[in-house]
């Protein structure tokens, strides 16, 4: 009998063992023992499971139908892979056993809720035998081999097993069609040329049926095991399945809702979707990548590099069955050990974020419906007398003519060109929406993008090979297809055109899942494999077409159903090339679709959120979610983006917006104001002195963009990302960390003063102030009145920040402050990373300066690793130092004594120093 184990850390021996990929003998066929076996929790479960089944039969009056089998009863409730996922059918007993499966019927459950399923796989059902396997110079080349039919269409009789072990701490493992080439993903991944020498995991496989079982060595910890359920391999419907080693799963977006996932009967669906962020639906952009922590503490990250329509099941097991409709089976799985160290491991697969310019980290600044450029322009001239910071001002799909790419109403934004010069006066930006539809019915010759898009044959086309038409904002529109090189060429010469006109700075690239206010076309969508799969995972609109483009229409690399979810990747990266042939910096893009590697072209906004208060919740596991995928330039609409707001909601959304990587305060039409500008003067005021407070953590904000650029580091992270041990900071969402260092817990609900927040074993100090709190790793209540946001700085940090300027130009000529808080041991570090703020490449080119800090033993040190001239411009103004446990007598400059203050809270103070950054230095108190 085949059986679907779950192995237990206990029992790797019973299965044949592929120990760093050392080939086994072609003969041998491991099989496991089943996993009920010799585990008196899971025997006690199953006579549960067979009790509870009997007893509701009997109240039930029978509706649970006929005793199922054996078998089938040895399958624990949690433990049941779903056989019928279709979702709109009511799965009887016949058609259940049509396809060779278990029907235990379960009791009704709320509507909208999803449970245990009456449909599931038994222990033998076939599956793929791995008939062979054989050593490669970076791992072994396995075939496999299904001799019984599955249940979808064109199952695949032979699979292809390639495994490489690519890294000390990186697997791939890919199955594809052995016979037959397949649609793969067009994404660039690195290339191993040698086998890792000592990998700290270990593989074994099954192989009837066939199973990838993956442990970490240290621990035995099982991270992978496919021997759960079966492997299905059809055409258009591709399911594995695995066990997880602990309840505690991340990622897998874009998705609204907690942080951490619930395995409670829980799917989740990857199909990009132009929608309001709401729980349980897919969104704008699909990330197949879990990130997941083990007991202990460890950590390790799966990647699927599939990009066709997809869900993923989670289930309380703890499994998880990975569902797409076309492609392969690509996987790659990081083994970290910790958190940060997964996330680097998949960022060296897709690709390490870009580095924004530095005034892309500014507050910006937007609106749907200023209804003017002189509008927009007293906007701007009222925050600058305010002196509120701003970099950067937007224009919504109102500033075009008809809402069509590449034009300017000429009446209501005549002088647009004027406002732009008068932003680049005042060392400030402007950003513009572009949306790819594509107006198709202005007269002949006179819309040339149209025009020549079409001469081109650059647009989305029908299976008849005629432009696919859709409707979007202008009316009806064609699609451009950035999967075609030339697109790319013609788009940099609408957009070069348009500069010419409108000196823009930055891009903004909406309504590209793609976004379609009819569905399909105006047309329809003909029937087909492609618009009418037999399989259709968990959408919004049961349809691949809803609200978008059909998915049979014709692109120059692939059919859409396969190029979908890329379509804002490839749109991203046409926009970030023409910024940088048409500025000659560093581009600025915030694209709303996104997919793996993304973070290299562009970066990402939470989509059209609501002026609520849970609204500002859940934009803090949105941006987390989007740290882990590796798009930390990320950022919700301030003060919400529909309704309008109170007055105390945007001063709170101001305070955590201050914190977002990215920070756009975005408002609708037909709404009231909400720019900072508009509110009393108490509101005013806290918001001014928030971003005041952002715009002096620049320095360290910047650094942490170069660490992200340079090695896949977070901005904003999870508080478990530096304390993986500490079990209660794994289900954390309401506060996070900029970097390791500071930890940010904003106020998320109305009518309150003060605000509840987790603070991790150590010492932590107040980051206005410098006085300490001790924690043992407890929450704690904290001041919170309506202009006070809650910062604090992890006890062992240097922070270099800056006097605050009301644009990022000013904020850079202003002397630098370096908050030193030292550790118990009295101990602390720090870097800055400092370059002229927009040039390409100025890492890669060595134009930049590098500068690490030191304190010990009550010697601060500033050691310059790396100098450029623009280091010469700025100076070190200000130390302070917390956590200085009795008064100094004196302090010294470089051997000359200096003068300084001490105050009661243990903060020491030395001011006036004007030391320039690119000269070493050091300071002692004695």
């Amino acid at each position: 009998m085949k059986s679907y184990q779950k192995l237990t850390t206990a029992q790797p021996a019973a299965c044949r063992v592929e120990e760093e990929g050392a080939a086994p003998m072609p003969s041998s066929h491991g099989k496991l023992a089943p996993w009920w076996v010799g585990s008196g929790l899971l025997v006690a479960a199953v006579l549960l499971s067979t009790i509870t089944v009997w007893v509701l039969r009997q109240v039930s009056g029978g509706w649970l139908g006929p005793t199922p089998p054996p078998k089938c009863l040895l399958v624990p409730e949690s433990h049941r892979f779903d056989c019928y996922p279709e979702r709109h059918v009511v799965v009887t007993q016949e058609l259940c056993e049509s396809r060779g499966c278990c029907f235990i019927q379960s009791p009704p459950l709320a509507e909208g809720k999803q449970g245990v399923p009456w449909c599931f796989y038994p222990p033998d059902f076939p599956s793929y035998t791995l008939e062979s396997l054989n050593q490669t110079a970076l791992g072994m080349v396995g075939l496999l081999v299904r001799r019984e039919k599955a249940y979808y269409p064109r199952d695949i009789e032979k699979l292809r097993l390639d495994v490489e072990f690519e890294t000390d701490t990186r697997l791939h493992i890919k199955i594809t069609d052995a016979a037959n080439p397949r649609y793969e993903v067009p994404l660039d991944v690195p290339r191993v040329m040698k086998r890792a020498e000592n990998p700290i995991y270990s593989l074994n496989f099954s192989w009837d049926p066939f199973g990838v079982l993956l442990q970490r060595k240290a621990t035995g910890t099982v991270l992978l095991n496919t021997t759960v359920a079966p492997l299905i391999f059809a055409d258009q419907f591709l399911q594995i399945s695995t066990s997880l080693p602990s309840k505690f799963l991340y990622g897998l977006g874009e998705h609204r809702g907690s942080l951490l996932h619930s395995l409670d009967w829980n799917t989740l669906t990857l199909w990009a979707r132009d929608v309001p962020p709401t729980e349980s639906l897919n969104l704008y952009g699909a990330h197949p990548f879990y990130l997941l922590i083990e007991e202990g503490g460890n950590a390790h990250g799966v990647f699927l590099l599939n990009s066709n329509a997809m869900e993923v099941a989670l289930q309380p097991a703890p499994g998880l069955t990975w569902r797409t409709i076309g492609g392969v089976l690509d996987f790659y799985i990081f083994l970290g050990p910790n958190p940060n160290m997964v996330i680097q491991q998949y960022q060296q697969v897709i690709g390490f974020p870009a580095m924004p310019p530095i005034w892309a980290l500014g507050f910006h600044l937007c609106r749907w419906g200023y209804g003017s450029s002189n509008e927009t322009w007293q906007t701007v001239r009222a925050m600058r007398n305010y002196q509120i910071p701003q970099d950067g001002q937007w224009n919504d799909i109102d500033y075009m003519d008809g809402y069509r790419d590449f034009t300017v109403d000429s009446q209501k934004f005549a002088s647009l060109p004027s406002l732009v010069e008068d932003l680049h006066k005042h060392g400030q930006h402007y950003v513009m929406i572009l949306d790819p539809g594509i107006s198709s019915t202005s007269p002949q010759g006179s819309y040339w993008p149209f025009d020549e898009g079409l001469r081109r044959g650059l647009f989305l086309n029908t299976t008849q090979g005629k432009p696919l038409i859709g409707q979007v904002w202008p009316g009806f529109t064609a699609f451009a297809d950035f999967s075609n090189p030339g697109t790319h060429q013609w788009w940099l010469e609408n957009l070069q055109h348009f500069h010419a006109h409108v000196p823009f700075d930055g891009l903004w690239i909406d309504m590209n899942e793609p976004s379609n206010f009819m569905d399909g076309s105006e047309a329809g969508c003909p029937p087909g494999e492609f618009d009418n799969p037999p399989y259709t995972p968990a959408v919004l609109g049961d349809s691949l077409s809803a609200k978008t483009v059909c998915a049979s229409a014709r692109q120059k690399v692939s059919v859409h159903y396969n190029l979908h979810n890329l379509y804002g990747l490839m749109e991203a990266k046409a926009t970030a090339s023409a910024l940088i042939k048409i500025r000659g910096k560093r581009p600025f893009v915030i694209s709303r679709s996104t997919f793996p590697s993304q973070g290299r072209y562009s970066g990402h906004w939470l989509g059209d959120n609501r002026s609520q208060w849970k609204d500002m919740s859940y934009s803090i596991p949105g941006l987390l979610s989007f740290s882990l995928f590796g798009i930390p330039l990320v950022g919700a609409d301030i003060c919400g983006f529909s309704g309008s707001t109170s007055e105390e909601l945007c001063t709170r959304w101001m305070q955590l917006g201050a914190f977002y990587p990215f920070a756009r305060n975005h408002n609708t039409q037909n709404e009231k104001a909400q720019e900072p500008a508009v509110f009393s003067p108490a509101a005013r005021t806290a918001m001014k002195d928030v971003l005041l407070t952002r715009y002096s953590l620049l320095p360290f904000l910047y650094t942490l963009f170069h660490r992200a650029h340079l090695q896949g580091d977070t901005v904003a992270r999870p508080l478990f990302f530096e304390f993986p041990w500490d079990v209660a900071t794994w289900e954390l969402d309401r506060q996070f960390l900029w970097g390791r260092s500071l930890l940010v817990t904003p106020v998320l609900e109305p009518g309150v003063d003060s605000v509840t927040g987790y603070v991790p074993q150590g010492t932590w100090y107040d980051f206005y102030t410098g006085s300490s709190v001790n924690s043992s790793g407890e929450m704690l209540k904290m001041s919170a009145p309506l202009e006070h946001l809650n910062l604090h700085i992890w006890e062992g940090s240097i922070l270099p920040t800056q006097k605050p300027g009301t644009t990022t130009e000013l904020t850079r000529g202003n002397p630098l402050r370096l908050i030193v808080a030292l550790s118990s041991h009295a101990t602390a570090w720090g870097d800055l990373f400092w370059d002229d703020g927009e040039s390409l490449d100025t890492f890669e080119k060595g134009n930049y300066s590098y500068v690490v800090f030191n304190v010990t033993e009550n010697i601060f040190t500033s050691t310059v690793l790396h100098a450029s001239t623009e280091a010469t411009k700025v100076t070190v103004g200000t130390l302070s130092i917390f956590g200085v446990q009795k008064p100094p007598s004196k302090v010294l400059l470089n051997g000359r004594e200096k003068p300084f203050s001490y105050l009661d809270n243990q903060v020491l103070t030395v001011s006036d120093l004007g030391m320039s950054l690119s000269q070493g230095f050091s300071l002692q108190w004695l």
